[in-house]
């Protein structure tokens, strides 16, 4: 007789004491492997949200340790027309403050080549041939900058031809060639070369390089000897020209680098006129960035504040059983990272003429977060107000305060958070431990499914046994009562 459920035999519930056998084996170390990885899921989610709120802090403190981010000078425009930009203007850190006033009176221009009318031996039209027989070449460059380049001109080559291969010449510097259909007779077409290299004495020389070939003088302004003059620009290559407080500059370009010390900047259109045609200044105000740095210190307090903030929500422990504990409850290397930064915070730099932060209103408050107080408690004045004076009267000091090699608060704030937030850091190894262990736990729990499989057939075994014998003692019993009954 095969049994194929247990209990059958025996009609005793076997299955479900089999059933709850392995549940009372199975619950406490179940409950312990589950336990363990929520734990090992809160602790690595608990890292990487500190570490996420650490890299944003490190990134405002990147842009407070050095002293080009922190001295920057801020170049204001007022311009009589407020349709009308003539400028715009960039100030080194090292740039003196000033004010000045600037007029552009010339924008620097390109010179400008065209071919002659076609009733003086120019071309009729697009399609009229440059060269109608043999070859030759021509170059165009620059004198002055050395640019140069060639075209190789063929036999039967028409006008619009001669355009598009000096305009697709791989070369070529900043040479246009366009066409002009003068519609007229006497006109023609004009072959016109642009050339955008600006500036005094930087006029575009074309040169026909095989001066027995004629025909190609009608698009050189020299040949080969430069000593023949064929075309001349309509149009030669100028300075930019500008004022500065009634002083003439000139430059090549359109950019004045350095005219003034330290400040640069770019003509964009002439100024405007006034009534009796005069060109009107514009005002350039150099000053410090104020508003930047100030926005940079706002930026490294919140940031602050979201660490600490983060850092207590995932360390706190809950207050009843109803409020569960946070992920890194009582974590040490949380609350030391806590303790590390206020610490740098609160220190002293005594290269700084401010001496430390509480000079430009950043204090720590009894919570531990950062603020800028908008009242006076302790008779040196708020917060605001301090930050305020600071950097109207000591810009230059905040920088050594930030960025000073040894001692700079933001520069000891960038190499301690470092250490916590990158691919190797101490946060980063934190969290692979964590994964590790998770995956050891993943390891743990197979092992733990085999063995529950091992021990619920030793039990179905046992219980099958035990299933069969009472099987038989009743179909033994049974047999013994029939018999009985018939004698």
């Amino acid at each position: 007789m095969t049994i194929q459920s247990l209990g059958v035999g025996s009609g005793l519930a076997l299955d479900d004491l089999v059933t709850q056998l392995i549940s009372a084996e199975r619950a406490p170390k179940q409950a312990r492997l589950d336990e363990k990885e929520e734990s090992l899921d809160a602790e690595i989610s608990g890292v990487g949200a500190l570490k996420s709120k650490l890299s944003d802090f490190l990134d405002s403190v990147d842009e407070l340790r050095s002293d080009t981010k922190l001295q920057g000078r801020d170049p204001a425009i007022t311009n009589p027309d407020e349709n009308n930009e003539p400028f715009t203007a960039e100030a080194a850190n090292s740039a003196v403050k000033g004010e000045y006033q600037i007029a552009i009176t010339r924008l620097a221009s390109g010179s400008r080549i065209e071919t002659a009318d076609a009733s003086a031996g120019g071309f009729s039209d697009s399609t009229d041939t440059v060269l109608s027989s043999g070859s030759g070449n021509l170059t165009f460059k620059i004198d002055n900058t050395g640019d140069s380049f060639d075209i190789a001109v063929s036999a039967g080559m028409t006008l619009q031809q001669l355009s598009n291969a000096i305009n697709s010449s791989e070369d070529n510097f900043g040479v246009t060639a366009s066409i002009i259909d003068t519609g007229t007779v006497d006109g023609g077409a004009k072959l016109v070369f642009s050339s955008s290299t600006t500036g005094d004495g930087n006029d575009l020389v074309v040169v026909n390089d095989n001066p027995a070939n004629t025909e190609l003088d009608r698009v050189a302004t020299t040949d080969s000897t430069e000593t023949a003059t064929l075309l001349t620009p309509v149009v030669s290559a100028l300075n930019a020209q500008a004022t500065i407080d009634g002083i003439a500059v000139e430059s090549s370009t359109n950019e004045f680098e350095n005219t003034i010390s330290s400040v640069a900047f770019e003509a964009k259109a002439l100024s405007s006129l006034d009534s009796i045609g005069e060109f009107q200044t514009s005002t350039l105000n150099i000053g410090f960035d104020t508003e930047g740095l100030d926005k940079k210190i706002r930026d490294f307090v919140d940031n602050f504040n979201s660490v600490a903030s983060e850092i207590d929500k995932l360390t706190r422990y809950g207050q009843s059983e109803l409020e569960e504990d946070g992920a890194l409850a009582g974590d040490f290397m949380a609350r030391g990272i806590t303790q590390g930064l206020s610490s740098i915070i609160g220190s002293n730099v005594s290269s700084s003429a401010l001496g430390g932060l509480f000079a430009i209103g950043v204090e720590l408050n009894d919570e531990g977060k950062l603020e800028i107080s908008s009242t006076d408690e302790f008779g040196f004045g708020s917060g605001e107000d301090r930050l305020k004076d600071a950097l109207e009267d000591n810009f230059d000091d905040i920088a050594a305060l930030f960025t000073d090699e040894d001692e700079g608060i933001a520069a000891r704030l960038y190499d301690y958070t470092k250490e916590y937030t990158t691919f190797s850091g101490l946060l980063a190894s934190r969290e692979q431990a964590a994964k590790d262990e998770k995956d050891q736990l993943a390891d743990e729990r197979e092992r733990f499914e085999l063995r529950m499989l091992s021990f619920e057939q030793i039990l179905r075994d046992k219980y099958l046994n035990l299933d069969q014998t009472v099987a038989r003692l009743n179909q033994t019993g049974s047999a013994l009562l029939a018999s009985l009954g018939q004698g």
